[in-house]
């Protein structure tokens, strides 16, 4: 059978259970230690049980042979020794698995392969390894013992089944105090002490080591690097007890200056950051105190101002403590306080205007040289002497003068009214005061000057003379007025009278009240025609009441029947500009009946220019209709005063009452009344006829009155492409003018204020 010698040969046969199956060389695993050193060195010698007499020839392949590594072990050939060339690295290649094979000369397989197991022994040629040089933990301060912070582990590249590999841990320098331990197996660090503070000790730097063979192998360093978190445990504190400051008078929003504090705690953090208050000195909330972020001091400001004259110093305490509230496990300490001197340094402060504005009155024509009132300011500045000069700043007028060192102002001259430099009856002028400080400081004043209203006018009886039918009643009455130079309340309402001085008027006149501004002279009885003078009195509403006696002349006419001076025209030339109402009304009402008619006329002069453009005329018979005919005759005008008697246009009910119609004096004696009515034209080409026809007639009627009068044709052809009437007015601008006042005119102009009202 084969055999194997290591060293010194040694037989040895594979069995496989009770029965042997087969010869075969079996080979057990060779052991051989790491790193050794005397080389080359002989693992083992095998051998073939079938060793022919020529000789066998042996060989090993596999990792460390003819496989990477190369060259590490070798076989004689011829005695099966197998020899290690090199020293081993048992944390590179454990163990090497290699064939061994067994040839005849011939080159013949004696034996079948077998495995060839070299195990590498391993030795402590490893030291431990930290997985970092340098750890990094955090704690709070104060933490209790046992709270674990990190884990500094290490590991060994030698055989883990072995001691080699087995790591212990140990903290060999950490600072005083011994403030954490190190779990020797698993190299966690936790706080072993009481005490951590970290406005004592910020960072503790602990040297870590770890060592193999439990302890008493190789060893190795590394750093834990452990920091202490802050808790607010301490409380701000005043780096001093008193602080001094100084600010100036009239300052606000100013820094007076700062306290200064100190806080243990994490400069910048929520623990460290103070809050400031003002316990005392300060009720009426002049100075306001802020917290400077960045260095945590107190900074005084003004919010108020300060005179230096009222109040020289104050004297305030101040206190601080944390945004933050302290832990409970903080010490207990007395709120800090601190006591902050401030003093109001004197500043020159402008002169001051203790009433501005300043409302004075005037009666209006004051003489010059009258005392208007005496604006003065008064300095701040009690602690200094300084003088006070005044100047008028603003005189648009020139109606002031005033004393520079009294400031007593005085009429330059007379104050009238109205005048263009009075705003709404006031006169604004503005005083200058000025010190005579370095540099000298200055206020303004405004002097309001009402101009009081003075009732040195009676009123005016407009108009002073008139007409009036001298019949009681209808058209025996006046409207008159009266104007006056004062302003309200010294004008209007005013009281029309006859004058007491002659109390027979009052049995022929009577005076009764119209507005506030007019009455209504009225004839009691019937009186001749001629002229009169009525002695009035008018008074105003004043304080006092100025009155005047006035006379009006008065023409008294024969009345119409309308109660209308017949020769009110010539009256009214005589006498002046009074006219009574009822003729005021006629003439009214006469211009608004002038306009109608003037718009009515224009309307159709429109109108049959458009029929004219729309060439009506289209057809061999010529349609008449709608052409614009001379007629030749419309009526007496400027020229007809010969052939007309005038009275019938002033009285015609005179006229009309007889019985036989009254005769043009210009008409033949043989013309004879047209019938009627006429027979209308069969063809509308004969309307000429018939409209020359219906001309004849008219003009030789002698019953026609002499003024214009619409005359009918009787026949203006059939379908007419003229609008009515109603929509000629309506196209006109009328209706841009306001009509209103037509109601106001009584009730002759009823009908012309409901059309056109």
């Amino acid at each position: 059978p084969g055999a194997a010698v290591p060293g010194s040969p040694q037989a040895w046969q594979q069995h496989e259970g009770a029965r042997r199956v087969k010869r075969a060389w079996v080979i057990p695993p060779i052991s051989v230690s790491e790193n050794h050193k005397r080389i080359p060195h002989l693992l083992v010698q095998i051998k073939s049980d079938k060793q022919q007499p020529g000789g066998v020839i042996y060989s090993i392949k596999g990792p460390g042979v003819d496989e990477e590594p190369l060259g590490i072990f070798s076989i004689d050939k011829f005695t099966g020794k197998v020899f290690l060339n090199a020293m081993l690295d048992r944390e590179e290649n454990d163990r090497y698995r290699l064939k061994a094979f067994a040839l005849d000369l011939g080159g013949t397989t004696l034996e079948d392969p077998t495995d060839l197991e070299i195990i590498v022994v391993d030795q402590n040629d490893n030291r431990p390894l930290f997985q970092q040089d340098v750890f990094t933990g955090h704690v709070v301060e104060g933490a209790e013992p046992g709270t674990c912070v990190m884990t500094a582990d290490a590991t060994d590249a030698d055989d883990p089944d072995t001691d080699n590999a087995v790591l212990r841990y140990s903290i060999l320098e950490q600072g005083a105090g011994s403030m954490f331990s190190i779990n020797a197996t698993t190299g966690e660090i936790c706080t072993a002490r009481p005490g951590l503070d970290r406005e004592t000790v910020g960072v503790y730097n602990l040297t870590v080591q770890a060592a193999d063979m439990s302890g008493d192998g190789l060893t190795t360093t590394a750093t834990a690097v452990i920091y202490l978190e802050d808790i607010n445990d301490n409380p701000p504190e005043f780096t001093k007890e008193e602080f001094s400051m100084e600010v100036e008078e009239q300052a606000v929003g100013v820094d007076a200056g700062k306290v200064f504090v100190h806080d243990k705690d994490l400069a910048g953090s929520p623990n460290w950051l103070a809050k400031f208050t003002i316990l005392e000195g300060d009720p009426e909330g002049t100075f306001t105190i802020r917290t400077d972020p960045y260095t945590n001091d107190g900074v005084l400001s003004v919010a108020k101002p300060l005179d230096h004259e009222v109040r020289d110093r104050f004297e305030l305490t101040v206190s601080v403590q944390n945004e933050r509230q302290l832990e409970p496990t903080a010490p207990a300490s007395p709120l800090a306080l601190a006591t902050v001197r401030v003093r109001v340094r004197d500043v020159n402060e402008a002169p001051v205007f203790h009433e501005n504005p300043r409302r004075v009155s005037v009666l209006e024509g004051a003489p010059p040289g009258t005392s208007v009132t005496t604006y003065t300011a008064s300095d701040p500045d009690t602690h200094q002497l300084q003088i006070i000069t005044y100047a008028l700043l603003y005189d648009p007028a020139d109606w002031l003068q005033l004393d520079p060192h009294t400031g007593t102002i005085r009429t330059k001259r007379e104050l009238l009214h109205p005048s263009a430099f009075l705003q709404g009856g006031w006169y604004i002028a503005l005083v200058l005061a000025r010190d005579d400080a370095e540099p000298p400081l200055s206020a303004t004043g405004t002097l309001s000057i009402e101009i009081l209203e003075v009732n040195d006018h009676a009123p005016l009886l407009q108009p002073p003379a008139s007409v009036l039918c001298g019949r009681p009643g209808r058209g025996g009455s006046l409207l008159l007025g009266a104007t006056d130079d004062d302003r309200p309340p010294h004008g209007a309402p005013f009281h029309f009278q006859l004058s007491p001085q002659h109390p027979q008027l009052a049995r022929n006149w009577s005076i009764t009240r119209f507005n506030v501004t007019h009455a209504v002279l009225a004839v009691l009885v019937e009186l001749p025609e001629g002229s009169y003078s009525l002695p009035l009195l008018l008074r105003d509403s004043g304080t006092p009441p100025q009155e005047r006696q006035q006379l009006l002349n008065i023409s008294v006419c024969h009345c119409g029947r309308d109660g209308i001076c017949e020769d009110g025209v010539l009256a009214a030339a005589t006498a002046g500009a009074g006219i009574t109402l009822g003729a005021l009304m006629i003439i009214l009402g006469s211009s608004v009946l002038f306009l109608l008619l003037v718009g009515l006329g224009a309307a159709r002069v429109r109108v049959r220019r458009r029929a004219l453009r729309k060439g009506l005329l289209q057809c061999s018979r010529d349609d008449m209709r709608d052409n614009i005919l001379n007629y030749n005759e419309q009526g007496g005008g400027e020229e007809d005063q010969d052939a007309y008697d005038i009275n019938q246009l002033r009285h015609p009910e005179l006229f009309l009452s007889r019985a036989k119609p009254p005769m043009r004096r210009d008409a033949p004696l043989s013309s004879a009344t047209p019938l009627a009515p006429r027979k209308l034209p069969s063809c509308p080409s004969d309307i000429e006829d018939f409209i020359n026809e219906g001309l004849e007639a008219a003009d030789s009627d002698p019953s026609v009155p002499p003024y214009d009068t619409a005359l009918i044709y009787d026949y203006e052809g059939s379908g007419s492409v003229a609008s009515p009437l109603s929509s000629i007015v309506s196209s006109l601008t009328d209706e841009d003018h306001d009509y209103d006042y037509l109601s106001e005119w009584g009730p002759r102009f009823r009908r012309l204020a409901d059309l056109y009202g």
